[in-house]
């Protein structure tokens, strides 16, 4: 079993930065697909940044595109979420997950929440005005 955990979440005011990071343990993930969802409570999970490993694509939801850059970290199976010029709708309960295969569907479907198999905990960012 493949377990992932957040870190890096909190609060901040708005035009601030916070950068959360994943780390995968456990069974080996062997997967190229991993990324970020985040949800409102009362709301559902909406996909923030997809990122392909097999050859480092990004995909962003509209409304983050251009404060929110997913990458590697640099240690082995751990991606990052640097955000930028936050704003309170960006307040959210923040999900990294994982796909289990290494078939590449992100590529195609990046958004699809029932693709991902492996989900983090969560860890929560609030923005304040």
């Amino acid at each position: 079993q493949v377990h992932l955990e957040e870190s890096g979440g909190g609060s901040v005011q708005a035009g601030g930065s916070l950068r959360l990071s994943c780390t995968a343990s456990g069974d080996r993930l062997s997967t190229n697909c991993v990324g970020w969802f985040r949800q409102v409570p009362g709301m559902g999970r909406e996909g923030v940044a997809i990122l392909y490993t097999g050859d480092s694509s990004t995909y962003y939801a509209d409304s983050v595109k251009g404060r929110f850059t997913i990458a590697h970290g640099s240690a082995e199976n751990t991606w990052n979420l640097q955000m930028n010029n936050l704003r309170p709708a960006d307040t959210a309960n923040y999900y990294c997950v994982a796909m289990k295969n290494n078939l590449g569907l992100c590529r195609y479907y990046p958004f699809t929440l029932n693709s991902y198999d492996y989900w983090g905990q969560g860890t929560q960012v609030a923005v304040s005005p």
